[in-house]
């Protein structure tokens, strides 16, 4: 049963409830990913926010300017997750700590990453992110969410665009050493 049929005439909805036409499993269900995939996006921001304060050497300014770049797009990404989650229904992520127990992305509290060690994780963890919203996407798909596979869609491409970037540039530092 939708939780729009739940909702009756004149009667106040139950608070944070939000009506949808998707029975509860697909929520849970679809809410449960996109709320990982939204915990790896901030993981990934910090991570990237970091190795873009902390990088050095010969590209420094080349892969100083990407990483912020970048992290500027994972962050764009997160209210719109999030967002989605809450017209689904569900309830999303409400802390560091929520975060910290929903993220697959693992974090680097390194004293010192070299250049190309910081350009391969992110590059690796850019791919784990993709493969977790392919695997969000079929979820919509098989829920007839069409919004939320949209969503992914977009985000699939952006993320496979970062880690070819980042691919490029470490394929540079490895041709120079650095």
């Amino acid at each position: 049963m939708s939780k729009v049929t739940n909702l009756k005439r004149g009667a106040p909805a139950r608070e944070l409830d939000t009506p949808t036409d998707l029975d509860q499993a697909a929520v849970n269900e679809i809410s449960a990913a996109l709320n990982a995939i939204l915990a790896d996006s901030f993981a990934l921001y910090l991570k990237t926010k970091n190795f873009h304060w902390h990088i050095s050497g010969p590209q420094f300014r080349d892969y100083h300017l990407m990483l912020d770049e970048q992290a500027d797009a994972i962050f764009a990404t997160t209210d719109p997750l999030a967002e989605r989650v809450r017209k689904l229904g569900g309830a999303t992520l409400r802390s560091i700590g929520d975060i910290g127990k929903n993220q697959s992305i693992k974090d680097n509290d390194e004293r010192f990453v070299g250049p190309n060690d910081m350009l391969r994780e992110l590059m690796a963890d850019n791919k784990a992110v993709a493969a977790a919203m392919r695997k969000a996407h079929e979820l919509c798909e098989d829920h007839k969410d069409a919004a939320s596979a949209s969503l992914l869609e977009m985000y699939i491409d952006e993320t496979e665009k970062r880690t070819w970037f980042l691919f490029e540039a470490s394929r540079k530092a490895d041709a120079t050493g650095h």
